[in-house]
């Protein structure tokens, strides 16, 4: 330091006012983000109706196509996921959502173009590194939009786009295979043979780059709830940083709320993505419907109920809020899987197909009613500059149970366990039903703890002063 300079004092934890939210322009942002999130879902599952051509065209195998539906989407998916939850703690979370739009709308436009299995698993990990990006920045920006008691009806909204993405990619899926069912290729300029299900991957993906166009457009609220800020010399209040180490310690401190929270919904997602990628399929081989059937029957049945499904666990959690309830979300966590798991198992072994339709139908309300009550207990119990790291390592943990391990582990039991394809109906019933039941068991640990969680957020900037004189006393 040079002579006759003063060192800059220390940032200072200051006082922080808040403009009024502005609502009417939240329900705008979500409408825009509920938009790319429906897109996200396209693109993520139109793979599972998709299989038997595939299988066909590249000489697959269950287990490799099982690989495609879940492990290579979730490889990067998952491990991307962190640095970019740090990235939303610290920069314009618009920005973020926009570009992942386009990186993963690109890459499952580029799956129409995948002559192996190496490309094709390839391009579905870039369609899980874009998609990584949505999940903790809309996590973390949705709820500024919006006062905490209205929080479960906006996530159950957004969440939504989970069953109206999921059900598209179906119904879409399934008209365009219809529209090219007289044809088995095509010769394209530059691209030579082009097989009608690449022909569906560059349909679903190349309008994703005007979505992300809209995202870009987007005013951003600003960071709201338990914030960290700090006055520079020169007087200027800005947002304090939150170090990587205080987020690892704030979930240890909260591991058991954290923890069953998001274990709860990841085994619920092991059921979900698992019978996403093999519904349709099992449709085809024990009920001999064509791909165009499976497809539209199940996204007729997918798209309601698991919206009512998502808006019930939603609404029912901000019922029980407003009445006292804390840890009301989680208690409807619980509910889902142990309501799910009786259909889940009963349907695949039904003879009659009209049965296993109607009994799909409970099965998606059910499980869709985590969707909502966790995207909600998420923010409820984090702090806000914590979020979007916080939020990433829960999705690494949702999606390497449920989307690396929820299409590979039916597979595995239909291979492996079973050795006939014909008994993926037992496969289905075998791992969906423990995978909810499990949900529930998970859930309950967190039921408790909640409240102790909530009330250390009140109380976590207060606790970390005192942990900090503590260890610097220690040090002296």
């Amino acid at each position: 330091m040079a002579e006759g300079t003063t060192p800059a004092p220390a940032p200072v934890v200051a006082q922080h006012t808040m403009p009024p939210r502005n609502e009417a322009y939240g329900w705008y942002v979500l409408l825009v983000i509920f938009i790319a999130a429906v897109l996200s879902f396209i693109d993520r599952q139109i793979l599972g109706l998709l299989v038997v051509p595939i299988k066909r065209d590249l000489d697959l195998s269950d287990t490799q196509i099982s690989l495609l539906l879940g492990l290579a989407f979730a490889i990067f998916h998952t491990t991307i996921g962190l640095p970019i939850g740090w990235l939303v703690d610290r920069t314009k979370r618009v920005n973020v959502i926009a570009l992942g739009v386009l990186f993963w709308s690109l890459a499952t436009a580029l799956c129409g173009v995948a002559r192996s299995f190496t490309s094709l698993f390839i391009f579905r990990m870039g369609v899980g590194a874009g998609e990584a990006a949505l999940a903790p920045a809309a996590y973390s920006m949705l709820p500024d939009y919006f006062r905490p008691e209205r929080l479960g009806l906006v996530m159950g909204i957004y969440g939504t786009a989970i069953s109206v993405g999921s059900g598209l990619a179906l119904l879409i899926g399934a008209s365009v295979i219809d529209w090219l069912s007289h044809m088995d290729h095509l010769l394209m300029p530059s691209l030579g043979v082009v097989y009608s299900w690449q022909l569906v991957f560059i349909a679903v993906g190349l309008p994703g780059i005007l979505v992300a166009l809209w995202v870009w457009t987007l005013r951003e609220a600003p960071r709201r709830g338990q914030l960290r800020m700090e006055t520079t010399a020169s007087g200027e209040t800005r947002y304090g940083s939150v170090r990587l180490d205080e987020v690892i310690t704030y979930i240890q401190k909260n591991a058991r709320s954290y923890f069953g929270i998001n274990l709860c919904y990841a085994l619920v997602a092991v059921t979900g993505y698992g019978s996403n990628a093999w519904i349709p399929t099992f449709l085809i081989r024990t009920h001999g419907y064509t791909a165009v059937e499976a497809g539209h029957a199940l996204g007729l049945i997918v798209i309601p109920a698991g919206t009512l499904g998502i808006l019930a666990g939603g609404i029912m959690g901000d019922w029980l809020l407003k009445r006292g309830h804390e840890n009301g979300r989680v208690l409807i966590m619980c509910l889902a899987g142990l309501s799910a798991a009786p259909f889940a198992i009963i349907y695949p072994l039904v003879d009659n197909p009209s049965v296993a339709l109607a009994l799909l139908f409970p099965t998606f309300f059910f499980t869709a009613f985590v969707t909502a009550t966790w995207m909600a207990s998420m923010p409820q119990m984090i702090p806000n500059q914590m979020r979007g790291l916080a939020i990433a390592i829960a999705v690494l943990i949702n999606n390497l149970l449920g989307l690396g391990a929820g299409p590979t582990l039916i597979a595995l039991v239909t291979d492996y366990g079973f050795g006939n394809e014909a008994d993926l109906r037992y496969s289905l019933s075998i791992v969906c039903g423990a995978g909810l039941l499990l949900s529930s068991l998970a859930g309950f640990f967190a039921v408790g703890s909640f409240k102790r969680s909530l009330r250390y957020l009140e109380n976590w900037q207060d606790i970390e002063k005192q942990d900090e004189t503590a260890r610097n006393g220690a040090a002296h």
